[in-house]
C-alpha cells in the first residue's frame, strides 16, 4: 500500500485544483533501534513491541505510516511517514539519542533518528545520461530529456466517476499545467502491451484488480519536462475529498531511459500490436472454429441424444399404447364378459320368468281343467239331481195321476154300479 489518509494540507501545492489534485512534500524519518545480544536460547525480540515503544515516545504526535524497513540481529530499522514536513525536526528531537526499555531485557536500547532522503533524479543525472549515451539522438523526441515516467499512481486519482478505467484525458489535463504535452502513454489501457513487451500469451490488464498504474508523459519542450520533474521532486500526490480529508500516495518518478515514446518505439509497438492483433485474430478464428467444431459436436451429440430420447420416447409410447390397448382389450373383454353374464343372467331370468309363466299358465290350465271338470261334475251332478228330481216329479206325478185315475176309476165304478151319473154321460159325450 502506497497510500495513506491525511488531514493536513497546509504545505500542499496545487497540481490540478479542478481535479482536486495536490502535491505535498514527503516527510519521512529513518529510525534505528540497536538490539541487545540474545544470551538465552529461544529468546526473541518483538518488532511490534519496539514499534509501539517508538510510537509512545512521540506522543502526542503520531506517524501517518510506520513500517519495518530492515531487521537484523543487531538492529531494527523503521521508516516513518509524518503528516507535515515541519514535524521532521520535532520527531528527530524526540527520538534521536533516546533509549527504550523492553520487557525481559535489562539493557536500554539506543534509538537513532534522522530525516529520510527521498531518492530522486537531478538535472545533472538526466543531462549526464543523455550526454554519455551514444545511441540516443537528442534531436529526436523521446531520445532526449522530455519524458517523465511515473509508477504507482493510484487509478482512483484519474478515473471518471461514470467510468471504471483510467482516463488519459484527465492525466493530460492534470499535467498540462507544466507545459505543452506531445504524447501520453498509459500501458494499462493497452490490452496488448504485455504481449508486445514479451510478457506472455495475450495477458490483459484487469482494471478491477489494479489499484495503481504507470504512465509516460512526453513534453514538447524541455522546460515542461523540467518543471514537471522539479514539481514532483520529493513530493507525493494528494487527492482532496469532500469531507476535508485527503488520500496521499507516494509515487515513483524518473525520467525515461528507454526511448519509450520515441518515434521508433511507437512504430515498433504499433507494428507489434498489428502482428499481435492479426495473430490474436488468427487465434480467435482458430478458437472460433474450435468452438464451432465443439459446438457442432455438442449439437451432434445433442441431436443423437434427442434421437435416442425420441426413439426411447417412441418405444415408451408404443409400450404405453400396447399396455393401454391390452388394458382396453381387457376392459372390453371384461365388459363383454359382464355384458354376457348380464345377458345370460337376464336370459336366465327371462327363462325362469317364461318357465314361471308357463308354469302359471299350465297351473291355470290345470286349474281351469280342474275347475271345468269340477264344474262338469257339478253340472252332471246337478243334471243328475235335476234329472232325478224331474224323474221323481214325473214318477210322483205319474203316481198321483195313477192314484187319481184309480180314484176316478173307483168313483166311476161306484157310480156305474149305482146309476148313471153325469160324469158317465159326459164321458160318453
Amino acid at each position: 500500500m502506497n497510500t495513506s489518509i491525511i488531514s493536513d494540507l497546509s504545505d500542499a501545492v496545487p497540481l490540478c485544483e479542478k481535479l482536486h489534485l495536490y502535491l505535498k512534500p514527503i516527510a519521512k524519518v529513518n529510525i534505528s533501534v540497536a538490539l541487545p545480544k540474545l544470551k538465552v536460547a529461544g529468546q526473541t525480540i518483538s518488532n511490534w513491541e519496539v514499534m509501539e515503544k517508538v510510537k509512545g515516545m512521540c506522543t502526542p504526535y503520531q506517524f501517518t505510516l510506520l513500517r519495518v524497513s530492515k531487521s537484523t540481529l543487531e538492529f531494527v530499522r523503521f521508516e516513518g511517514e509524518l503528516e507535515n514536513k515541519s514535524l521532521v525536526s520535532t520527531f528527530i528531537s524526540m527520538l534521536d539519542g533516546k533509549h527504550i526499555k523492553l520487557s525481559g531485557f535489562p539493557a536500554l536500547l539506543k534509538v537513532s533518528c534522522g530525516e529520510c532522503k527521498v531518492p530522486f533524479p537531478t538535472r545533472h543525472d538526466w543531462d549526464a545520461f543523455f550526454r554519455d549515451s551514444k545511441d540516443f539522438d537528442e534531436t529526436q523526441a523521446g531520445e532526449r530529456p522530455d519524458t517523465v515516467h511515473l509508477k504507482n499512481v493510484p487509478c482512483k486519482f484519474f478515473t471518471e466517476r461514470t467510468k471504471e478505467n483510467v482516463s488519459e484525458d484527465l492525466v493530460r489535463y492534470a499535467f498540462l499545467s507544466f507545459g505543452e504535452i506531445l504524447n501520453i502513454d498509459i500501458p494499462m489501457l493497452d490490452p496488448y502491451r504485455a504481449e508486445v513487451s514479451g510478457a506472455g500469451n495475450f495477458q490483459t490488464f484487469s482494471f478491477g484488480s489494479r489499484l495503481n498504474f504507470e504512465l509516460f508523459v512526453q513534453y514538447k519542450e524541455y522546460i515542461g519536462f523540467a518543471k514537471c520533474m522539479d514539481a514532483l521532486k520529493g513530493r507525493k500526490i494528494v487527492m482532496k475529498e469532500s469531507d476535508g480529508k485527503a488520500l496521499a500516495a507516494t509515487i515513483k518518478v524518473d525520467f525515461d531511459k528507454t526511448k519509450h515514446l520515441s518515434q521508433q518505439s511507437i512504430q515498433h509497438r504499433a507494428l507489434e500490436k498489428q502482428k499481435i492483433e492479426k495473430l490474436q485474430e488468427a487465434r480467435e478464428n482458430e478458437k472460433r472454429k474450435e468452438r464451432e467444431a465443439a459446438q457442432r459436436k455438442i449439437d451432434e451429440e445433442k441431436r443423437r441424444e434427442e434421437e435416442i430420447a425420441h426413439e426411447q420416447d417412441e418405444r415408451r409410447k408404443k409400450r404405453e399404447e400396447k399396455r393401454r390397448k391390452k388394458r382396453r382389450e381387457k376392459r372390453e373383454l371384461e365388459q363383454e364378459q359382464r355384458l354376457a353374464h348380464r345377458i345370460a343372467k337376464e336370459e336366465r331370468k327371462l327363462l325362469l320368468a317364461q318357465r314361471k309363466l308357463e308354469s302359471i299358465r299350465l297351473i291355470s290350465d290345470l286349474l281351469d281343467r280342474v275347475k271345468a271338470d269340477a264344474q262338469q261334475t257339478e253340472v252332471e251332478k246337478l243334471e243328475r239331481e235335476v234329472a232325478e228330481k224331474v224323474e221323481a216329479e214325473r214318477k210322483k206325478k205319474e203316481e198321483e195321476l195313477k192314484k187319481k185315475k184309480e180314484k176316478e176309476e173307483r168313483k166311476r165304478v161306484s157310480v156305474v154300479c149305482a146309476k148313471p151319473s153325469l160324469s158317465d154321460f159326459e164321458e160318453r159325450n
